[in-house]
């Protein structure tokens, strides 16, 4: 709707402008989308997940820790792009109300439409959904009819697949190369594509992808003949999108190209919620409030992200107003994007064992193409680019902060043997001089290894007030670099005193902890390996259940650490940002009306001196 709008601008049409840039729009989406994307990139599935974050766990196994800032870089800049797209889709579709009436401002209308957008997310996309893949094959199909129209007052457009044009252009027009910035609007969405994956199937997205490119082309070759008959013109507000409807369409067609607007934003906002959900399971970001609408696999909604989405998108239609002023902002971070996944990519093939040979050719090849467009976008930095940079750059900064944060938390957590100390606990609870705290004590224990424990959780049931309970639970939750797994495995270490439970969780599963203890307990008494049974006599007589209480330990940073200046800012960041996100809890899905929260200070780096004297 907006790319041959956004490459011819404010000069006259002329045969080269218009052959080059048909030119470069046809091999762009050759090379970038059809040869990069659907054939290369695709391949790279974590059990039929895609995305930067899905490709990241597969070259996480190299150990190269650097491959890290990709990929925060990647996923902060698909989030930015997932601001743009809804408005500047939008806004250019409700702007062919213009060819009616000139006078119209489409600004109230774009916030309206965007409005209903967000507040559908939270009812699921299940039954808009069923209406998608209709809208989409009439929009591509409308596409290509309309292109093929109008290609036949100049079929000779059809010359410009031969790539001499888009080298004329480029090496030869003035201001040629720049260009590339505008061409550029026309892949912006084959990262979404991949990141889509999950919901859509590699095969499926590659059999549309022959319909959808022939129908794209079709009316980029058609827009390109329109613009041929009218050399020696300009634009003037016209939109070579919707100049080659015939007059008695345009209300249909403009309806169309609005719905279809809306389809494309719900996929960004889709990826944007699939994208944080993988994040927080990454330790990317902090743990939000998650939930799944729908029965449908990847049906995911985040109201956090959507209302920030939202009052994003708004801020970028008021600020802008005009889609022709959002050009200049959009492109620039998905040229991140592409670049970062790239990189990853060029990991993955090593990883797969490709052909060195064919990994330099994609290194050369996509460098080459990547880093021009890149060369090209910083053009639009001071006309709106800085606009998509800045949101990229709070994105990256919260993602790096979570991140390290957790690494400098690290150094905080230290671990016992468990052996050392479950004689005490198994005297602790045979020692009735002190009052029972609960029958089942369950914990929380971040230990990959089942023989070693928290000191702060030992410290917790021994001295910070003795809790004496009939069985201690440990409970373990390990996140995989896989979607949609759900394994547990139990570990009695002591026979009916000490148990283990450890969840092995895919990063797409929502850790409902509470449930998912409670059904493991249920195989357990199935099994006959753990006895539930109150054991208060009066109501062990009756056969009750004992009651559960867990235990979460919540940190806080104490006033007794010496922390470097930058150690400091990052884990201000975390602590802010941790006020937003969802408490520990809450975040495993744990029943709060038996859950204890007890504060812990965290002294990541303890202050060794200070000059205390006494005086007599």
């Amino acid at each position: 709707m907006y790319v041959m709008k956004a490459i011819v601008g404010k000069q006259p049409i002329n045969a080269e402008l218009v052959l080059g840039g048909i030119s470069c729009i046809f091999w762009t989406l050759t090379l970038q989308t059809s040869v990069k994307y659907v054939l290369l990139t695709l391949r790279a599935d974590n059990k039929g997940e895609g995305g930067i974050f899905s490709l990241y766990t597969l070259v996480k196994r190299l150990k190269f820790k650097w491959l890290i800032i990709p990929t925060i870089i990647g996923g902060s800049a698909l989030l930015a792009d997932g601001i743009i797209t809804p408005s500047i889709s939008v806004s250019s579709a409700v702007e062919g109300l213009r060819y009616f009436n000139a006078s119209i401002d489409t600004v109230p209308i774009v916030i309206m439409i965007l409005t209903v957008l967000f507040i559908i997310q939270q009812f699921g996309t299940g039954i808009v959904g069923r209406f998608f893949g209709p809208i989409m094959f009439i929009w591509f199909l409308m596409l290509g009819v309309l292109g093929v129209m109008s290609l036949g007052h100049h079929p000779e457009i059809l010359k410009a697949v031969n790539p001499y044009y888009a080298y004329e252009l480029l090496a030869k027009h003035p201001g040629g190369f720049w260009l590339l910035g505008a061409v550029f609007l026309c892949t912006t969405g084959a990262e979404g594509l991949y990141s889509d994956m999950g919901h859509c199937g590699r095969k499926n997205i590659r059999i549309s992808w022959i319909f959808v490119k022939v129908m794209l082309l079709l009316n980029y070759f058609g827009q390109g003949a329109w613009l041929i008959a009218h050399q020696g013109e300009g634009l003037n507000d016209r939109n070579p999108f919707y100049s080659v409807m015939p007059d008695s369409f345009r209300w249909i067609g403009l309806i169309i190209a609005t719905m279809a607007a809306v389809v494309a934003s719900q996929a960004l906002i889709s990826a944007s919620f699939t994208l944080i959900n993988e994040a927080m399971r990454l330790n990317f970001w902090p743990r939000v409030r998650t939930k799944f609408p729908s029965d449908l696999k990847g049906q995911i909604y985040i109201p956090s992200i959507n209302w920030l989405l939202y009052v994003c998108c708004i801020g970028v239609v008021l600020y802008f107003k005009e889609s022709a002023n959002m050009e200049a902002a959009y492109g620039l971070t998905i040229n991140f994007d592409m670049l970062m996944t790239s990189t990853l990519l060029v990991f993955y093939m090593y990883l797969k064992k490709y052909r060195i040979e064919l990994i330099i050719l994609f290194i050369l090849v996509y460098g080459t193409i990547e880093f021009s467009f890149l060369v090209a976008n910083f053009s639009k930095f001071i006309h709106g680019g800085y606009v998509s940079f800045l949101i990229s750059a709070v994105m990256i900064m919260i993602m790096w902060s979570w991140y390290h944060a957790r690494k400098i938390r690290n150094r905080f957590v230290e671990f016992v043997k468990l052996k050392d100390y479950m004689n005490l606990l198994r005297d602790l609870s045979h020692d009735f001089s002190i009052p029972k705290y609960s029958t089942h004590l369950v914990y929380l224990t971040s230990a990959n290894n089942f023989d070693e424990i928290e000191a702060k959780t030992i410290y917790s049931i021994l001295q910070k007030q003795p809790k004496r309970a009939d069985v201690y639970w440990f409970v373990h939750v390990d996140t995989l670099y896989e979607p949609y797994t759900m394994e547990y495995k139990v570990t009695e270490l002591m026979k009916g005193n000490i148990i283990r439970i450890d969840f092995r969780l895919g990063f797409r599963v929502e850790p409902r902890i509470n449930f998912m203890f409670r059904r493991v307990v249920e195989d357990l008494v199935k099994n006959f390996e753990v006895d539930i049974t109150s054991r208060y006599e009066s109501l062990g007589r009756k056969n009750l259940i004992g009651d559960f209480r867990f235990v979460v330990m919540e940190k806080f940073l104490s006033y007794e650490n010496d922390l470097p200046f930058d150690e400091k800012i990052i884990m201000d960041i975390y602590f802010f940002l941790k006020q937003f996100s969802l408490s520990e809890e809450r975040a495993f899905g744990l029943d709060t009306s038996s859950v204890t929260v007890e504060k812990i200070p965290m002294v990541v780096s303890p202050i060794r001196e200070i000059n205390l004297k006494r005086v007599r």
